[in-house]
């Protein structure tokens, strides 16, 4: 079996990352979402083991020690991370592992992982993402103008990704990430184990997919 991929999911926030994130789930098969852990507070409406893993700081502090996150960052005040033995465990059977993560928690997953690619999602101006925090709700206003002056700081950050997607058509932006997956899925190194049995005729029941 070959192994999956890893797709790093990037952007200001507000930008759309999750609302991407979770119409690719629902697209493509084999694509798996690695959950992040933090220290933060649960919000209303999220769920533990879905959402986010919710840990207390002390815990935080260990898997940081004990090296279990590839990758780790604060971000208004609180701190995300994702588990090294989540990741390998999604591409190690195959599937393509999806990371929601921040610009920096990005570039470390290239560092350790030069393979990855990264998509950075953009809003398509200032005044749109300021109305998508306000809409949704969930912040504060000292949140939100503390978000929107991270933005644009984010933003510049991003423009070092694989990829960048403008996020001005939610079902455009979705597509053009969706193209990005399947293209990285027809890769040579990707491929090449499975069309040399074919080939060689050592896998004659095997066929190719997607």
């Amino acid at each position: 079996m070959e192994k999956g991929d890893v797709f790093v999911i990037s952007a200001p926030s507000g930008s759309g990352k999750t609302t991407i994130c979770r119409m690719l789930l629902k697209r493509l098969e084999n694509l798996e979402l690695s959950v992040s852990y933090t220290t933060r507070s649960r919000k209303r409406g999220e769920v533990d083991g879905k959402d986010y893993y919710f840990i207390e700081p002390e815990r935080f502090d260990k898997m940081v020690v004990s090296r279990e996150f590839l990758e780790f960052a604060s971000v208004y005040g609180n701190r995300y991370g994702t588990s090294r033995e989540a990741v390998r465990s999604i591409v190690s059977r195959g599937k393509d592992a999806l990371l929601e993560i921040d610009g920096q928690g990005g570039k470390k997953v290239k560092e350790e992982l030069p393979e990855a690619v990264l998509v950075a999602i953009f809003p398509p101006d200032w005044k749109s993402l300021e109305e998508r925090l306000v809409g949704r709700r969930r912040d504060s206003a000292e949140e939100v103008r503390s978000r929107l002056r991270a933005a644009e700081d984010e933003a510049r950050e991003l423009l070092s990704y694989d990829y960048l997607v403008v996020n001005d058509d939610l079902e455009a932006a979705v597509t053009r990430v969706e193209w990005i997956v399947r293209a990285a899925r027809l890769r040579r190194a990707r491929t090449l184990v499975r069309l040399e049995k074919i080939v060689n005729r050592t896998g004659e029941g095997e066929r190719w997919r997607e």
